[in-house]
């Protein structure tokens, strides 16, 4: 096995039957000791084939799987962040899951749909993370808030005006002007009912009125401009914040924090879960010259995303499986687990609604639109009109 290599050469090799088959992926933090990496190899020695792995940055691997594409020396499998996959299907990098004949069946379809494009799947999911509220017990108790209460927007700032009376802070986020700042501000956005199409409508705006009007009133830092979703954490894990918006990852730190959390959905506007976009990779196969090494590559997909494997394939990368009786059995082993099943559920694939690559056109305005408003520089609706005119003229 080789992990964490800088090469890209001999993507294809190997024969058909036998041999070397190649994987891509976006964990270089895994190494060969890993419980994702020995499965790599499980799965390889299952299908007959010795597997060579790669680990690169997320935005390293896309740069280079359209590279390799172009040079006719694409992996066997390549494992790919949600949003990509439309940019590479686009590409004609992709073959789909009807060329292969994978069952897709059991995935669940809000899932599913972020790697759908043209009517066309390219690919599996091989798990999802989310976004939800972890909150201080320590804290609300002390403001006098009932959590059970918490159940909308109004209820939420109403808890955040509480927690500053009672002289500690309300809640952090991360509202970077950067693919994450519109990854955190999507659950309010699409919980006021809005849709990434019009940037500008009544609901959109009253989201990020909502975060306005929380900084305005000091529920929240203004450091949120500029924080990440790892500085966020770390406000929050400094104890003296109620809530904090963050992810299925910080579920190992939140356990290290040393003080008693819980974990609530966002809330939509008027009340129930607010679909929270889905984070997560998906398995995919890429274009070959040789047609042959199709045969073997589907076992290696199977391996990774049947309903067999699935509970390891999550479990060795933190993740919320992308099936109902996996998820049933993550829950069953660790409780814990059962808000982010919810909040996955009731997730949205940001390219969804075939979006596809127009997607990162309609995002970069929507996190500066955040940034605008957030410091002051445009009201929350001119924020979001200025780019909605943005997104239209990119998407056209």
């Amino acid at each position: 096995m080789t992990a964490c290599s800088t090469s890209g050469a001999d993507a294809g090799s190997g024969s058909a039957a036998g041999g070397t088959y190649t994987i891509w992926d976006p964990y270089p933090q895994y190494d060969d000791s890993s419980a994702w990496v020995q499965l790599l190899g499980k799965c390889g020695t299952d299908a007959g084939v010795t597997v060579k792995r790669t680990g690169y940055d997320t935005s390293d691997l896309t740069n280079k799987a359209l590279l390799a594409a172009q040079q006719g020396n694409s992996p066997d499998v390549l494992v790919v962040d949600n949003p990509v996959v439309s940019t590479l299907a686009e590409a004609g990098v992709l073959t789909t899951t009807d060329d292969n004949k994978l069952d897709t069946a059991a995935i669940a379809p809000n899932l599913i749909a972020a790697g759908q494009a043209g009517g066309k799947t390219y690919g599996i999911p091989i798990g999802a993370n989310t976004l939800a509220l972890y909150y201080n017990k320590k804290v609300l108790q002390a403001a006098g808030v009932d959590i059970a209460g918490v159940t909308d927007w109004a209820s939420l700032t109403a808890a955040l005006a509480k927690v500053k009376a009672a002289g500690k802070k309300g809640i952090t986020f991360s509202a970077i002007g950067t693919e994450e700042g519109s990854f955190q501000f999507l659950p309010w956005y699409w919980g006021s009912g809005a849709d990434l199409r019009k940037l500008d409508s009544p609901q959109g705006v009253s989201a990020l009125q909502l975060w306005t009007d929380w900084l305005k009133n000091a529920y929240a830092p203004n450091s949120v401009i500029n924080n990440t979703q790892t500085t966020s954490w770390q406000e929050f894990a400094t104890g003296d914040y109620a809530f904090a918006e963050n992810g299925t990852w910080q579920l190992g730190n939140a356990k290290k924090a040393g003080f008693d959390y819980g974990i609530i959905p966002v809330p939509a506007k008027a009340g129930g879960t607010a679909p929270a976009p889905t984070g997560g990779e998906f398995v995919s196969v890429p274009v070959q010259k040789d047609a042959a090494r199709y045969a073997t590559t589907r076992k290696l997909v199977q391996c990774l995303t049947n309903t067999d494997n699935s509970y390891a394939t999550v479990t060795a990368l933190s993740y919320i499986a992308p099936t109902t009786s996996v998820q049933d059995t993550q829950v069953a082993a660790n409780p814990d687990l059962k808000v982010w099943v919810d909040a996955v559920k009731a997730a949205k694939g940001r390219t969804s609604d075939d979006l596809g690559t127009k997607y990162p056109k309609i995002s970069e305005p929507l996190w500066k639109a955040v940034q605008a408003a957030l410091s002051g520089a445009k009201s929350p609706a001119d924020a979001l009109a200025a780019a909605q005119t943005t997104a239209a003229a990119a998407t056209k």
